[in-house]
């Protein structure tokens, strides 16, 4: 293994690196932890057998407001919703609500960090609405007002409506504590039940290994991740497992931290595939402004494949990347162990997109990931999908190492911009996990032969004052 760089030592001095060995051997249990000491009890727990053919869902919210996360999943959970050309009505009945915080918009203060405020709670209508019990704890919410666990999946939200932001400007979201408190429960009962977390793990690496290993110590199946990797690809880029990738560029156009998460994720949701399987990251670097260019001048990561990407966005728009960008752009730079080269790069107005690049091919495959006309409300559709089939199962249907590992590499990517540019090597990220094919929970645009620009949006739950149909 390369000898660590000043920052790397650092950087597992604050974060607690892990090594490969130790990842990949029995992983020992983690001193001080309140996640592990709470799931000691759960190492040969039974699932918790559905009372009927329908899941119970406990569904954890940190704020309801319309168009967040919250609404934007549960209402697929509530309503018929339309995946890959079918209507669906889900196959999970959500039994109780806990909701963290209840943002008004007398509560904003013009903040960038406040996100989820400056807009009022609808989760305490939609409960009423739909004869859903609102409980004031997660424990609560998890016993449904029994002395033991009495839900057979936990739906976990832990997304806006905070403003603390940690020193490195990582949103604080409660996700670790939401878990802290769902495994409380489980170890009390021993029981377990299969467990969803929005997005990524948490902001911190130590915080996000501990929840991994935590829930993988008590058997739980865990799945994690966002809507975007799920999308329609358009035109079609469908990589067989095992496909010679060499090189990868994934674009945003959104904020620091937020949507880079989203950028990554895309990246290793595609990296994860190539031959010889995931490797791990051995090197992580942030770069902004004419940093990004020089990077690009110096061959560190490839125009042809953004241009490829950014065509696949912009179908209208054939010009030079220098002039498709207007802004100053970022990157975060991403050397995996097998050599493969992955890059994020964030330029605002672009949409999601991708393109990668084939060992023997100088054609790139460029993509964009399409959430439909209705925008976020058709990514979400498909992730809700996802969810509802694990739920079910009780298997996820991609791994939650690409939650860790993408998170991971988000956090050196937020030491490094912290650090003004410099590379940060990731010894705790080099480690492997198997693909599969999870092709199946991808939405591949049937949907969208049917749903035009001029079709209704679905507009939200029903509230208390329109109690008939969706408003």
């Amino acid at each position: 293994m390369m000898k660590q760089s000043e920052n790397s030592k650092a950087l597992a001095a604050d974060h607690g690196a892990w090594t490969r060995r130790e990842f990949l051997g029995d992983t020992a249990v983690l001193a001080g932890s309140t996640l592990v000491a709470s799931s000691v009890g759960l190492s040969s727990a039974a699932f918790a057998a559905p009372s009927s053919n329908r899941p119970k869902v406990a569904a954890l919210f940190s704020h309801f407001t319309a168009g967040s996360h919250s609404e934007l999943i549960l209402e697929n959970f509530l309503e018929p919703y339309l995946f890959n050309g079918e209507q669906i009505t889900s196959p999970c009945d959500v039994v109780s609500f806990y909701i963290d915080k209840f943002p008004s918009k007398s509560d904003d203060n013009g903040s960038e960090q406040g996100v989820g405020f400056g807009a009022d709670d609808i989760g305490r209508d939609v409960a009423k609405s739909y004869g859903i019990p609102l409980y004031s704890t997660i424990a609560e919410a998890l016993r449904l007002g029994t002395s033991e666990l009495a839900v057979d999946a936990v739906l976990m939200i832990g997304e806006y409506g905070y403003r603390s932001v940690s020193a490195l400007s990582d949103r604080e979201f409660p996700r670790r504590r939401f878990l802290n408190e769902v495994m409380a429960v489980l170890s009390k009962s021993n029981r377990i039940v299969p467990v969803f977390n929005d997005k990524n793990f948490t902001y911190r690496w130590d915080w996000g290994k501990e929840m991994f290993e935590s829930a993988r110590k008590a058997g739980i199946p865990l799945m994690a991740g966002s809507s975007v990797p799920l999308a329609q690809r358009r035109p079609a880029l469908d990589l067989p497992l095992g496909a010679p990738i060499e090189e990868i560029v994934a674009i945003h156009g959104g904020d620091l931290e937020g949507y880079d998460y989203h950028g990554v994720e895309i990246l290793q949701s595609l990296a994860e595939g190539r031959k010889g399987g995931e490797t791990g990251i051995s090197k992580v670097q942030q770069l902004s402004g004419d940093a990004v260019w020089k990077a690009a001048d110096e061959g560190r990561w490839s125009v042809p494949l953004a241009q490829a990407a950014l065509e696949a966005s912009f179908t209208d728009r054939r010009l030079p990347i220098r002039e498709l960008v207007s802004n100053l752009p970022r990157a975060i730079l991403v050397d995996y162990t097998d050599g493969t080269r992955g890059s994020v790069l964030s330029f605002g107005g672009a949409g999601f997109c991708a393109a990668c690049r084939l060992k023997g091919d100088t054609k790139p495959l460029g993509t964009s990931l399409y959430g439909g006309p209705w925008g976020s409300r058709g990514l979400f559709q498909t992730l809700a999908h996802a969810i509802q089939v694990f739920f079910v199962n009780k298997v996820p249907p991609y791994p939650a190492e690409r939650t860790l590992l993408a998170g991971g590499t988000l956090d050196a990517a937020m030491h490094s911009h912290h650090q003004g540019g410099k590379p940060i090597s990731t010894p705790h990220l080099q480690f492997g996990y198997p693909s599969v094919d999870w092709s199946a929970m991808r939405e591949m645009g049937r949907t969208w032969q049917n749903v035009t620009p001029d079709t209704p949006s679905p507009k939200g739950l029903k509230k208390t004052s329109t109690a008939s149909t969706r408003e």
